[in-house]
């Protein structure tokens, strides 16, 4: 199929009258089929139907968070969340059948085991019970999206987004970093009681989600969602103990190195992202120099990722620089139809610019070569798994910073080292914070904020805010979108970098053979759960006694060197 521009890209509205018609046709035909053959027809069928709804469901979300004060894409989006569970609905039915189907062994043979084991975590994490509660909480996540959205602030003349605040949070002049930082937290601490009822509700009804489901928290619930089909909740607390006895302490002693590097008697917590005298290296360019310097950096890297790059740069298939009312973060979406993704970014002028694009650019690059696998369900691994190719490509791009940050270049990949190994605690934290609310999902926003600075205390206790407002009362979790938006999808980002950093260590002593390993861990999609594809990858699983000290290991050797 030909990719259109995606200015030129038109979606279909379904209506649910067309879908459930469709479906139960498809579901008709499925239960008359004879043999697993028949079956195996039907299921493509399924799948081209999945395709479509997914692209437009991907284009509407899309396209809300380019504008999240546009009334037409607010209705659009509107719409969207309001059909989405009656479509989970017919799906999840149909999936149910295909588990119970007497051609199953058959059906296994041509997908794979995986297929079930999603379909089946799909089939316990919803019913027609939890339609209501599902819409409502839609919605309270579009309001904090266009809460963030809409922040502004006036500093020196102009007049910010939170995107372009960020700028100046990590502004090499410590006065300017603290003054960018008040003028955050006190919008954050002004609008503490919006985003903690926001968050109360969104607590409420995830919890009432899983007892109507029969389950006993949304912990369980969230595990489902998530597709953790190869590890369970004891899994994620042993390696939180693994956390706190190899990174905790390596935390405190690249801060001890950090305040003598800046001459600083003691690091508070808006130094806390310079880790360099000089501070953290910007691009030497704008957001075309950057794609510029892009496309050279992917066409010498080669695998494929050249001719990609220039695919997703000419049909238009990047939105990185950062405007008003465009939603905060980044992220990568795809539209199954064409068998392409999509990059939203915020452009800010930082260092932070290259980290993100590299990091979408793993999803993205993963999306496209696994355009052809069997199922919708294989398009795209489940979330630890999809991350690994994210933050493995920000290692694997390490010997092409010099286009972005000139002689810099090596003072960028010593701060993002070091970063990317205080990550690991900062992301068990938000996980382990997630546990302990929704195992209380009572708590009032207060004990809440109590829980945030007990887990600052456990996994993050270098951390000094003096009287900056709000953190300093443990609101610092409020600006992670993660916690409202995604709930539990973080604990992914530690195993990932875990293995990226094994991706870091093994290009550093054999490149061709990790790139490989790379392009073929994403040419697997997700038909494999997480461990099976990093197994195959030649990794080892951070779940492992003994991965984790190993990697910190070469990472300290490397930064003491």
């Amino acid at each position: 199929m030909t990719v259109p521009a995606f200015a030129e890209m038109a979606v279909e509205t379904p209506t649910f009258e067309q879908v459930e018609a469709e479906m139960g046709t498809l579901s008709e035909a499925l239960e008359d089929a004879k043999s697993g053959a028949r079956q195996l027809e039907v299921i493509r069928r399924w799948d081209a139907l999945r395709a479509r709804i997914g692209t437009w469901s991907s284009m509407v979300g899309l396209r809300f968070n380019q504008d999240t004060a546009d009334e037409a894409r607010k209705k659009d989006r509107e719409y969207r969340d309001r059909l989405s569970p009656k479509f989970t609905e017919l799906h999840n039915a149909f999936k149910k059948k295909l588990l119970a189907s007497p051609h199953r062994a058959e059906l296994e043979k041509a997908f794979g085991p995986q297929a079930f084991a999603l379909w089946d975590q799909d089939a316990r994490s919803y019913a027609p019970a939890i339609e209501k509660q599902t819409v409502e909480i839609s919605k309270l996540g579009a309001e904090y999206t266009e809460l963030l959205a809409g922040a502004r602030f006036p500093f020196r003349d102009n007049t910010l987004t939170l995107s372009e605040l960020g700028k100046y949070v990590s502004d090499p002049d410590r006065k300017t970093r603290e003054q960018a930082n008040r003028l955050k937290w006190s919008w954050f601490d002004s609008r503490r009681a919006t985003l903690d009822s926001l968050f109360d509700k969104l607590t409420r009804l995830r919890h009432e989600c899983a007892t109507k489901l029969g389950l006993r928290d949304f912990v369980e619930l969230g595990y489902l969602k998530m597709h953790r089909v190869d590890y369970t909740r004891e899994d994620v607390e042993a390696l939180r103990k693994q956390i706190r006895t190899e990174i905790v302490p390596l935390g405190l002693e690249l801060v001890r190195r950090q305040g003598k590097d800046l001459g600083l008697a003691k690091v508070m917590f808006w130094d806390d992202g310079i880790f360099d005298a000089k501070g953290n290296p910007d691009p030497k360019g704008d957001h075309d120099w950057m794609i510029a310097r892009a496309t050279e950096m992917f066409d010498t890297m080669g695998s494929g990722l050249g001719e990609f790059f220039r695919l997703m740069a000419g049909k238009g298939l990047l939105d990185l620089k950062s405007r008003a009312n465009k939603a905060g973060g980044g992220f990568c979406t795809s539209f199954p139809v064409w068998g392409v993704p999509f990059i939203f970014a915020n452009f800010n002028g930082t260092k932070g610019d290259v980290e993100v694009f590299t990091h979408e650019m793993g999803h993205a690059f993963q999306a496209y070569s696994s355009r052809k696998q069997r199922l919708q369900d294989y398009l795209w691994p489940t979330h630890e798994s999809a991350e690994i190719h994210s933050m493995s490509l920000e290692f694997l791009c390490w010997p092409w910073m010099d286009k972005f940050f000139g002689a810099d270049a090596q003072r960028f990949r010593r701060v993002h080292l070091a970063q990317s190994l205080v990550f690991l605690a900062y992301g068990t934290a938000v996980d382990h914070f997630q546990h302990l609310v929704y195992e209380k999902p009572e708590a009032t926003p207060a004990e809440r904020h109590a829980m945030w600075r007990e887990m600052e205390a456990a996994y993050l206790p270098w951390r000094d805010y003096g009287d900056l407002p709000h953190v300093k009362d443990g609101g610092a979790w409020q600006q992670q979108r993660h916690i409202y938006l995604s709930p539990f999808y973080y604990i992914d980002y530690v195993l990932a970098q875990i293995c990226a950093l094994q991706f870091w260590v093994r290009a550093d002593e054999d490149r061709p053979a990790a790139m490989r390993d790379f392009v073929k861990l994403c040419e697997r999609g997700g038909e494999a759960p997480f461990r099976e594809l990093a197994r195959t990858a030649g990794l080892r699983s951070p779940f492992e006694p003994g991965c984790l000290a190993a990697v910190v290991k070469k990472a300290r050797d490397w930064l003491d060197a």
